[in-house]
Protein backbone atom coordinates (compact mmCIF):
# COMPACT_ATOMS: atom_id res chain seq x y z
CA UNK A 1 0.00 0.00 0.00
CA UNK A 2 1.55 3.21 -1.13
CA UNK A 3 1.24 6.43 0.80
CA UNK A 4 0.00 9.44 -1.18
CA UNK A 5 2.46 12.38 -1.29
CA UNK A 6 0.13 14.60 0.74
CA UNK A 7 0.17 12.08 3.57
CA UNK A 8 3.99 12.19 4.05
CA UNK A 9 5.45 12.92 7.47
CA UNK A 10 4.92 16.54 8.54
CA UNK A 11 8.67 17.53 8.87
CA UNK A 12 10.00 15.54 5.91
CA UNK A 13 11.29 17.23 2.74
CA UNK A 14 8.96 17.09 -0.25
CA UNK A 15 9.34 14.03 -2.45
CA UNK A 16 11.29 14.52 -5.69
CA UNK A 17 9.84 13.33 -8.99
CA UNK A 18 11.14 10.00 -10.26
CA UNK A 19 13.58 10.28 -13.20
CA UNK A 20 13.17 7.90 -16.11
CA UNK A 21 15.97 5.31 -16.47
CA UNK A 22 16.58 5.86 -20.17
CA UNK A 23 17.40 9.18 -21.77
CA UNK A 24 14.99 10.30 -24.46
CA UNK A 25 16.23 9.51 -27.95
CA UNK A 26 17.79 12.53 -29.65
CA UNK A 27 16.69 13.44 -33.10
CA UNK A 28 19.18 12.09 -35.61
CA UNK A 29 21.18 14.74 -37.38
CA UNK A 30 21.02 14.84 -41.10
CA UNK A 31 24.06 13.02 -42.43
CA UNK A 32 26.34 15.11 -44.61
CA UNK A 33 27.06 13.69 -48.03
CA UNK A 34 30.42 11.89 -48.29
CA UNK A 35 33.27 14.14 -49.40
CA UNK A 36 34.37 13.51 -52.94
CA UNK A 37 38.02 12.53 -53.45
CA UNK A 38 40.19 15.24 -55.01
CA UNK A 39 40.12 15.19 -58.77
CA UNK A 40 43.32 13.88 -60.31
CA UNK A 41 45.02 15.72 -63.11
CA UNK A 42 44.98 13.23 -66.00
CA UNK A 43 46.25 15.68 -68.59
CA UNK A 44 49.48 14.81 -70.42
CA UNK A 45 50.31 18.46 -71.07
CA UNK A 46 53.68 19.20 -69.33
CA UNK A 47 52.43 22.63 -68.24
CA UNK A 48 49.55 21.11 -66.24
CA UNK A 49 51.60 18.53 -64.33
CA UNK A 50 52.15 19.45 -60.66
CA UNK A 51 55.71 19.17 -59.38
CA UNK A 52 56.22 16.84 -56.39
CA UNK A 53 56.89 18.60 -53.10
CA UNK A 54 60.42 18.12 -51.78
CA UNK A 55 60.28 17.59 -48.03
CA UNK A 56 63.40 17.53 -45.87
CA UNK A 57 63.91 14.20 -44.09
CA UNK A 58 62.47 14.27 -40.60
CA UNK A 59 65.62 13.41 -38.66
CA UNK A 60 68.26 14.99 -40.86
CA UNK A 61 70.53 17.47 -39.12
CA UNK A 62 73.65 19.23 -40.32
CA UNK A 63 76.09 19.16 -37.40
CA UNK A 64 79.81 19.88 -37.75
CA UNK A 65 81.04 19.26 -34.19
CA UNK A 66 79.61 17.33 -31.26
CA UNK A 67 80.23 15.39 -28.06
CA UNK A 68 80.71 11.61 -27.84
CA UNK A 69 79.60 10.21 -24.47
CA UNK A 70 81.19 6.79 -23.84
CA UNK A 71 79.64 4.91 -20.90
CA UNK A 72 81.70 1.82 -20.19
CA UNK A 73 80.45 -0.38 -17.34
CA UNK A 74 81.59 -3.83 -16.32
CA UNK A 75 78.68 -5.37 -18.26
CA UNK A 76 78.08 -3.12 -21.29
CA UNK A 77 79.33 -0.20 -23.38
CA UNK A 78 77.02 2.58 -24.61
CA UNK A 79 78.15 5.37 -26.95
CA UNK A 80 75.90 8.41 -27.46
CA UNK A 81 76.88 11.22 -29.81
CA UNK A 82 75.18 14.59 -29.29
CA UNK A 83 75.52 18.05 -30.73
CA UNK A 84 77.03 20.78 -28.54
CA UNK A 85 73.68 21.60 -26.93
CA UNK A 86 72.99 17.98 -25.95
CA UNK A 87 70.56 16.83 -28.64
CA UNK A 88 71.19 13.20 -29.59
CA UNK A 89 72.48 12.63 -33.13
CA UNK A 90 73.28 8.91 -32.90
CA UNK A 91 73.69 6.19 -30.28
CA UNK A 92 74.58 2.54 -30.01
CA UNK A 93 75.11 -0.14 -27.41
CA UNK A 94 76.62 -3.61 -27.39
CA UNK A 95 73.18 -5.23 -27.31
CA UNK A 96 72.00 -3.14 -30.26
CA UNK A 97 75.02 -4.21 -32.32
CA UNK A 98 74.22 -7.88 -31.65
CA UNK A 99 76.28 -8.99 -28.65
CA UNK A 100 74.65 -10.90 -25.81
CA UNK A 101 75.66 -11.83 -22.29
CA UNK A 102 79.30 -11.60 -21.27
CA UNK A 103 80.39 -10.68 -24.83
CA UNK A 104 78.83 -7.24 -24.36
CA UNK A 105 81.58 -6.31 -21.91
CA UNK A 106 84.50 -6.99 -24.28
CA UNK A 107 86.77 -4.43 -25.91
CA UNK A 108 85.77 -5.68 -29.38
CA UNK A 109 82.10 -5.02 -28.61
CA UNK A 110 83.00 -1.48 -27.53
CA UNK A 111 84.86 -0.98 -30.81
CA UNK A 112 81.83 -2.08 -32.84
CA UNK A 113 79.54 0.14 -30.75
CA UNK A 114 81.70 3.21 -31.36
CA UNK A 115 81.83 2.52 -35.10
CA UNK A 116 78.04 2.12 -35.30
CA UNK A 117 77.31 5.32 -33.38
CA UNK A 118 79.88 7.35 -35.31
CA UNK A 119 78.51 6.16 -38.68
CA UNK A 120 75.08 7.43 -37.65
CA UNK A 121 76.54 10.77 -36.59
CA UNK A 122 78.70 11.13 -39.69
CA UNK A 123 75.55 10.68 -41.75
CA UNK A 124 74.41 13.98 -40.21
CA UNK A 125 77.65 15.69 -41.20
CA UNK A 126 79.68 15.29 -38.00
CA UNK A 127 83.43 15.90 -38.44
CA UNK A 128 84.98 16.65 -35.04
CA UNK A 129 84.07 15.34 -31.64
CA UNK A 130 84.87 15.90 -27.97
CA UNK A 131 84.98 12.59 -26.06
CA UNK A 132 83.66 12.22 -22.51
CA UNK A 133 84.49 8.80 -21.02
CA UNK A 134 82.56 7.56 -17.99
CA UNK A 135 82.93 4.30 -16.09
CA UNK A 136 85.54 1.62 -15.32
CA UNK A 137 84.77 -0.94 -18.03
CA UNK A 138 86.98 -2.78 -20.48
CA UNK A 139 85.76 -0.82 -23.52
CA UNK A 140 87.03 2.62 -22.58
CA UNK A 141 90.18 2.81 -24.69
CA UNK A 142 88.96 0.69 -27.58
CA UNK A 143 85.87 2.87 -28.04
CA UNK A 144 88.02 6.01 -28.19
CA UNK A 145 90.42 4.36 -30.64
CA UNK A 146 87.52 3.29 -32.85
CA UNK A 147 86.15 6.85 -32.94
CA UNK A 148 89.57 8.05 -34.07
CA UNK A 149 90.07 5.25 -36.60
CA UNK A 150 86.77 5.86 -38.39
CA UNK A 151 87.87 9.39 -39.31
CA UNK A 152 86.49 11.72 -36.65
CA UNK A 153 88.78 14.48 -35.34
CA UNK A 154 89.02 14.13 -31.55
CA UNK A 155 89.49 17.57 -29.97
CA UNK A 156 89.41 16.59 -26.27
CA UNK A 157 89.35 13.29 -24.40
CA UNK A 158 88.04 13.81 -20.87
CA UNK A 159 87.35 11.32 -18.06
CA UNK A 160 84.11 12.26 -16.29
CA UNK A 161 83.74 9.15 -14.13
CA UNK A 162 81.83 10.17 -10.99
CA UNK A 163 83.84 9.55 -7.80
CA UNK A 164 81.80 8.87 -4.65
CA UNK A 165 82.57 10.80 -1.45
CA UNK A 166 82.01 7.60 0.57
CA UNK A 167 78.63 6.81 -0.99
CA UNK A 168 77.40 3.27 -1.64
CA UNK A 169 79.29 0.25 -0.35
CA UNK A 170 81.26 -1.32 -3.22
CA UNK A 171 80.72 -4.97 -4.14
CA UNK A 172 82.81 -7.52 -2.30
CA UNK A 173 86.06 -8.59 -4.01
CA UNK A 174 85.90 -11.81 -6.02
CA UNK A 175 87.66 -14.91 -4.73
CA UNK A 176 89.03 -16.65 -7.80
Amino acid sequence: MSVPPSAAAPGAPPAQPVKPLKKPAKAKKEEAPAAEPPKENLSLDPNDIEKPKIVKAKGSKNVHSGIAHVLSTFNNTIVTITDLSGNVIGWSSAGKVGFKGSRKSTAYAAQMVAQDASRQAMGHGLKEVEVLVRGPGAGRESAVRALQAIGLDLTVIRDVTPVPHNGCRPPKPRRV
